[in-house]
């Protein structure tokens, strides 16, 4: 029996299309399912927690809707040792991308999710709280905060927005970053802790991170003009942005961070700083390319 978490309202409504598709294709293949969502991500969650509680081995669950509806369902799934596959219906979809899945084209993604087994990847851990794409704090955790806020516009233009908001208006915090091998004391602009690739709807911040490779790539971006910060950031959706000299990427398995600042992870609040995170390899099953 599969558990079918679907998001209704992820990617302006596209969860709920998505979301039956997958149940047709699932009935199609005589996969038994069960439906599980809700007016509200803790109803959602309070489900699957029935459903986990139901079902001694189920086959798995498969989340229809973004990296939050990941971010959630993973606290309850990895403890439960049960396979995750996530069916991108978002508006980042960055855990999607970083297992290798396009975004549209969901039947070889689906055939492979019901006829192979799972594979073991990476997650992080930041002060018990699962994460699976990146854990970032500095001017993106300030822009998340913004947006959040924000009513309007809807979808990946209210982050853009919510840039040239806060732009003009933000300065480079101080912080103590702690590596495996050393300590950084340091002023950033942004630090972002990545087991995924990307963030914010395919920002390849660290574009040699693997989630299997049982370490974190940490991206420091130092601090630099604000007309500098501008031509800089269109390359990060190339990955090109890491040759830039005010970058610097160092990996480690561990990392604790200390600043007067705020952290998200897979684009949702983890909250104030400080904060320490760690690498767990092979925490977590689903299904790569």
């Amino acid at each position: 029996m599969w558990a079918l978490a679907i998001n209704p309202t992820s990617g302006s409504g596209r969860g709920a299309e998505v979301g039956r598709y997958v149940a047709n294709f699932l009935h199609a293949h005589q996969e038994p399912y069960q439906i599980v969502s809700g007016e509200s991500a803790t109803d959602l969650l309070d489900q699957l927690s029935g459903f986990i509680t139901n079902h001694s081995s189920p086959r798995g669950v498969i989340a229809v809707g973004g990296d939050g509806l990941f971010h959630c369902v993973i606290q309850q799934t990895v403890p439960a040792k049960i396979p995750l596959a996530v069916i991108p219906a978002g508006t980042g979809n960055d855990f999607v991308r970083a297992l290798g899945w396009p975004l549209k084209e969901l039947d070889d993604y689906l055939q492979r999710i019901i006829s192979t087994p799972p594979s073991q990847i990476d997650l992080g851990f930041a002060d018990g709280e699962w994460f699976g794409a990146i854990l970032s704090t500095g001017f993106d955790s300030i822009v998340n905060e913004k947006a959040n806020s924000m009513r309007w516009p809807k979808g990946p233009m209210k982050y853009n927005c919510a840039i040239a908001i806060e732009l003009p208006r933000f300065s480079p915090r101080h912080y103590e970053i702690t590596l495996d091998d050393r300590k950084i004391s340091t002023e950033a602009m942004l630090i972002a802790v990545s087991n995924g690739q990307s963030y914010g709807g395919g920002m390849l911040v660290c574009p040699d991170a693997q989630i299997n490779d049982g370490y974190f790539d940490v991206m420091v971006l130092h601090p630099v003009s604000k007309l500098e910060f501008l031509k800089v950031f269109p390359r990060v959706f190339k990955g090109t942005h890491v040759t830039h000299p005010a970058v610097e990427i160092v990996r480690s398995k561990s990392i604790e961070i200390r600043a007067d600042a705020v952290a998200y992870a897979d684009g949702e609040r983890i909250g104030e700083l400080p904060i320490s995170a760690n690498c767990i390899p092979e925490a977590m099953s689903t299904w790569i390319r």
